[in-house]
């Protein structure tokens, strides 16, 4: 972690407790820029898309443009930002979304854009700004201490929304005096000051005694992880329905200002201003919402509030009643959007920390992409009222879904696994030695057999999360109290890996296991190599220190 000055003159539950960390303010006003630019960027965009077709289809898919590279590449990039220096990576996804918005500047100002040209550029700026996100949200802990965590997320949502108030007015503006080349140009210009504030940024961090994973392996992880986290898959579905069903508002507003409102540029960013102001309102209010609700409560309460917004989008035709409706929705909307991110941020411990936001940038993301094309599908054969009323009808049936998803309570976040010493080893190996099978004997009283299992149950979960697979617990049916648990590692490094990264909170289910165990021996551990003498080796070219020198270590 960054290592922080320590100050004590403030709270930790304040809004502004991040900012007295000079990086993290650095960087958060860097990125103010940087998503004002973004929003100038969007309104060109879309108006410039709304100038050369008449297609509803086209304009919303401006927006899936920019949301589909999140869903496709997330997990990969998740997994470098977990393997990878994450300032390094943030920086080198920067230049991709530069290297974008450059070309569609030049290209504009030659007139030689198409619709077709224009989406493409804006799935490149969103393919590095898809890349930069999971290192980017999981690099606020080395930014801020883990107790003011919260506030830092809900303060670079405010950061967006703070640039969603005014950009969406200023790019309108923009737009309408000079032109969309204008706010192409100064998107690019505003990714500078970010671009120096990380490479002005030096993180400590702490080197890994083990090598990092390959990165087919380290996305495997990934998802094994997740689909072994209840709470987390809860966050991800929860938020991918919002996404698909809320998307409308956003990806058909350019319709709203110009088939409802009869408006120009200009409206429509006036109505993303509103919308923007109303989210940064959501996002002061963030946490004293978390204090009075629970978060089922608060995202039914959002969910209901957003379903009546875009219902009074839909049947208004007066400006000042579109606008104060939408004000509402960006609130609700900031605040839902928030309280998932919060909610998979505490939910994940650090070492896979990138790939769960990447997850949950995927199916946020994905349900706003899938779901803007739909709603520009059916404007096309319904007209923008039906296909709002229709979005308003689902917003509002959806906390139903907690019936069966209730948002889970979270606090695993910023849990650092003990080091655990390497167990003795005589037999002689390197770190791809494998498939390594690991079995755990316990002695538990028959009385006990069941509450036993259940508890067992968890454990299956967090060793198949940490990287096990295979697991199994079985009883001898000659010795009815002998219990074994048995799962399997891939290899050897990953075995060390899995073993390490148990979380206090996942240990302690583990010694819940252990204390249903009797009689004068401890637990027995067996760890068996599968292939003796055919385990995989490492190549000829890589140091023999790790196989030889250090090989007591392991």
């Amino acid at each position: 972690m960054t290592e922080l000055p320590q100050l004590q003159t403030f709270s930790a539950d304040s809004i502004t407790a991040p900012f007295h960390h000079v990086t993290f303010r650095r960087i958060w006003l860097a990125s103010l820029f940087s998503n004002l630019g973004a929003l100038i960027r969007g309104v060109g965009a879309a108006w410039a898309m709304t100038q050369m077709t008449s297609s509803a289809d086209k304009v919303a898919l401006v927006q899936t443009a920019l949301m589909l590279p999140v869903m496709l590449i997330s997990m990969p990039a998740g997994a470098i930002a977990d393997m990878h220096d994450r300032r390094i990576v943030m920086l080198f996804s920067l230049g991709i979304a530069l290297a974008g918005a450059a070309a569609l500047t030049a290209l504009a100002w030659l007139g030689l854009v198409t619709p077709n040209l224009l989406l493409a550029l804006c799935f490149v700026v969103g393919s590095g700004v898809a890349l930069m996100d999971p290192a980017w949200q999981s690099s606020v802990s080395e930014q801020v201490p883990s107790e003011t965590l919260p506030a830092a997320v809900a303060l670079n949502s405010i950061s967006y929304n703070i640039a969603r108030s005014v950009g969406p007015a200023i790019g309108g503006i923009v737009v309408v005096t000079a032109g969309a080349v204008a706010a192409f140009a100064l998107n690019a210009l505003l990714y500078l000051p970010l671009m120096l504030a990380l490479f002005l940024w030096k993180p400590f961090s702490e080197p890994s005694r083990l090598p990092p994973e390959r990165f087919n392996r380290a996305i495997v992880t990934g998802v094994r992880y997740i689909a072994n986290s209840p709470s987390i898959k809860i966050v991800l579905t929860r938020s991918m329905v919002t996404g698909a069903i809320g998307g409308a508002i956003i990806a058909l507003m350019p319709l709203v200002a110009r088939d409802l409102l009869h408006g120009d540029a200009q409206t429509y960013g006036i109505m993303l201003s509103a919308f923007g102001l109303g989210a940064v309102i959501g996002a002061l209010n963030l946490t004293e919402v978390r204090k009075r609700m629970s978060g089922e409560a608060a995202i039914r309460a959002c969910a209901l509030s957003m379903g009546c917004a875009i219902a009074a989008v839909a049947l208004s035709r007066e400006p000042i009643l579109t606008t104060a409706a939408l004000f509402l929705a960006g609130a609700v909307w900031m605040m839902a959007w928030a309280l998932f991110n919060i909610g998979v941020q505490l939910s994940a411990p650090r070492w896979v920390a990138g790939r769960s936001l990447a997850a949950y940038q995927a199916a946020s993301s994905g349900g706003i992409a899938v779901g803007s094309w739909g709603w520009g599908h059916l404007t096309d054969v319904a007209g923008v009222q039906t296909a709002l009323l229709v979005s308003a009808a689902l917003m509002l049936v959806s906390p139903l879904l907690g019936l069966w998803w209730r948002m889970p309570r979270v606090g695993a976040w910023g849990e650092e696994a003990e080091v655990l010493e390497d167990p003795e080893v005589r037999l002689a190996l390197t770190g791809r030695s494998g498939p390594l099978v690991v079995e755990i004997e316990y002695r538990v009283m028959q009385g006990n057999a069941r509450s036993f299992h259940n508890v067992m149950q968890d454990v299956q979960l967090f060793r198949q999360r940490n990287g096990a697979y295979g697991w199994s617990i079985a009883r001898d049916i000659a010795d009815p109290e002998l219990w074994t648990e048995r799962y399997h590692c891939p290899t050897w490094l990953d075995y060390l890996r899995q073993r390490n990264r148990s979380t206090p909170s996942e240990r302690a289910i583990e010694q819940q296991a252990i204390a249903f165990h009797i009689g004068p021996e401890p637990v027995r551990v067996r760890r068996m190599l599968e292939r003796p003498f055919g385990s995989v080796r490492w190549k000829e070219n890589v140091s023999e220190a790790f196989g030889k020198q250090e090989i007591s270590r392991f």
